[in-house]
């Protein structure tokens, strides 16, 4: 991964300094309120319903344990023992205090971390798949173009004060893991027929109050322009992207008004003007970067067969060996997903105690990196396959060994109401009540993979346009309700889901969950997924189903 040299350590460390002065000076009443919000939100600073939270990025969601380590050690020291991870590969602290944030983020800068743009109008953490590098339908690894769009953004001038926030995600392979069609970018690396590196631009893409898929505005890109295009993306929206009303102010917008084809003239016309210019990407600046993102040192194994390694496993391996672990390009190795969606635990949270454990295990199974996925859920990369009962057995111990990657309850979920002063309501109770009902685990290995998603208001923190299902809090007269509705999808081939018709109270979303999926069961053709299903037969049958019993 990407290490920090003498010039990236001191522009961290002087932005420290410079917003522990600018807190000092709030504090003492010298800095006003309306001056102070700016300030702390590009330094990841938000007020919510009880405290400040605190938003710290992980640049394409890749850490070591040093930095796990110290991430636990923080949550103890300034929090309440836990962080919770979300969908922006990122992790908050719900409970600092203030006057403690600058100590925070000094504690971050030892370890190379920070949490500059994690907040604000301003180009926020670059996403990316949770298994760039290692996934064997890799075209080209996106980690390199990540990190050199991280240092592009970061702090550019031009940038710093765009009409709202700004999110870009990259792909490298056959599937999209990293939802780049609902993002104000998306950026698909593959290669031409002469096996050259290109890129595909998709832009206007984004979920909220208008949910949007994007549009291809170039089929392909070099990559020594890879900066510049992105560039005069962002002069056109920065130019003409509306700053009268926060809700129309997303790219997404601009771009349906003007037209796809409109807004790519704008960007190519802009593109001609600076595609010579200093941004352009000189093949010695992206070897340098490349070069953090070369393979370890990988022994020289063979394949398991896990039908003989499940055989000589405890009851429950199987289950996680069948849902959990993931194909690796090298033989012998697989990457494992740790599912932060246990029973009764907050989707995305881990207590300190875990993190501990995991930092360990990582440094003992996984060559001392780990992974933070957009599902809220964290990965070993590289793990031997001979090792896998081992690790197993002890994630299992500390709960972090749930077998449902996947499934109905390895869910995307919103801080909600508990949290979030934006909330119409709360998510994660609803999380858990829907976690008790289908607790059953070949019960869900039956209904096969679906993702569910659940924001707590119409700023889809949790993507849940983008779900096979999902849910939606609303607020009708002071009342939380929660609407429903199915087909969405995050793939290369993203909808958004429609609305199966009015909302439901929470006590009764569990036994809706029960009848859309039996909706699912008695339909679905041998081996059909169920977004494959509901893609089929559309809405009605789910629709009629639902609302005929509650009639």
């Amino acid at each position: 991964m990407y290490k920090y040299d003498e010039y990236d350590q001191r522009i961290v460390d002087e932005r420290v300094s410079q917003f522990r002065d600018q807190t000092r000076r709030y504090l003492a009443g010298e800095i006003a309120e309306d001056e102070f919000l700016p300030l702390r939100l590009q330094n990841g600073l938000y007020i919510q319903r009880f405290a400040p939270m605190l938003r710290i990025a992980i640049p394409y969601g890749m850490l070591n344990t040093r930095q796990v380590r110290r991430l636990s050690e923080i949550s103890r020291k300034y929090d309440k023992g836990y962080v919770h991870f979300t969908t922006r590969q990122n992790v908050q602290l719900n409970w600092p205090l203030l006057e403690q944030v600058p100590d925070i983020l000094a504690d971050l800068a030892e370890v190379e971390m920070h949490a500059v743009q994690t907040s604000g109008a301003c180009i926020r953490n670059t996403t990316t798949d949770q298994f760039a590098g290692i996934a064997r339908d890799e075209i080209v690894d996106p980690r390199p173009w990540c990190e050199i769009i991280r240092q592009w953004s970061t702090f550019h001038p031009e940038f710093a004060f765009l009409p709202r926030k700004f999110k870009i995600a990259v792909c490298g392979s056959e599937e999209d893991r990293a939802a780049t069609m609902v993002h104000d970018i998306g950026v698909h690396a593959f290669r031409n027929e002469n096996g050259n590196v290109r890129f595909k631009i998709l832009a206007g893409g984004g979920l909220g109050r208008t949910p949007m898929v994007a549009s291809v505005i170039r089929e392909s890109i070099e990559p020594e322009h890879l900066l510049t295009y992105l560039d005069a993306i962002l002069r056109v929206y920065n130019r003409y992207g509306r700053r009268d009303n926060k809700y129309k102010a997303r790219i997404k917008i601009l771009v349906k008004a003007m037209t796809p084809e409109v807004f790519t003239e704008k960007v190519e016309s802009e593109w001609e003007q600076i595609k010579d210019s200093a941004s352009l990407l000189p093949e010695a600046e992206i070897q340098r970067v490349s070069q953090h993102f070369i393979d370890p040192e990988y022994k020289g194994l063979v394949d398991q067969d896990f039908n003989d390694l499940a055989l000589k496993a405890p009851a429950g391996f199987h289950s996680w060996l069948k849902q959990n672990v993931f194909p690796h390009k090298k033989s012998g190795y697989c990457a494992v997903t740790l599912t932060l969606k246990a029973t009764g635990d907050a989707p995305g949270d881990v207590s300190a105690e875990q993190l501990d454990v995991i930092a360990d295990l990582a440094d003992q199974y996984s060559l001392g990196e780990l992974r933070v996925s957009h599902e809220q859920n964290l990965i070993f990369a590289d793990v031997e396959q001979t090792a896998l009962i081992e690790l197993w057995e002890k994630l299992s111990a500390v709960g972090l060994a749930t077998a449902n990657r996947g499934l109905l309850t390895d869910m995307i979920c919103c801080p909600g109401g508990d949290f979030c002063a934006l909330a119409n309501a709360r998510s994660i109770p609803l999380a858990e009540e829907i976690q008790r009902k289908f607790e059953d685990i070949d019960y869900l290995h039956d209904v096969g993979e679906l993702d569910l998603n659940i924001s707590g208001c119409m700023n889809a923190c949790a993507h849940h346009h983008v779900g096979h299902i999902g849910i939606l809090g609303v607020d009708r007269k002071g009342i939380e309700y929660y609407q429903v509705q199915v087909g969405g999808s995050a793939s290369k081939e993203a909808a958004l889901g429609k609305i199966i018709g009015p909302s439901f109270k929470r006590e009764e979303i569990p036994d809706v969950l029960e009848k859309i999926l039996n909706v699912y069961i008695e339909q679905r053709h041998e081996d059909e997924l169920f977004i494959d299903t509901c893609q089929r037969i559309g809405i009605t049958p789910f629709k009629e189903r639902v609302y005929a019993q509650a009639a």
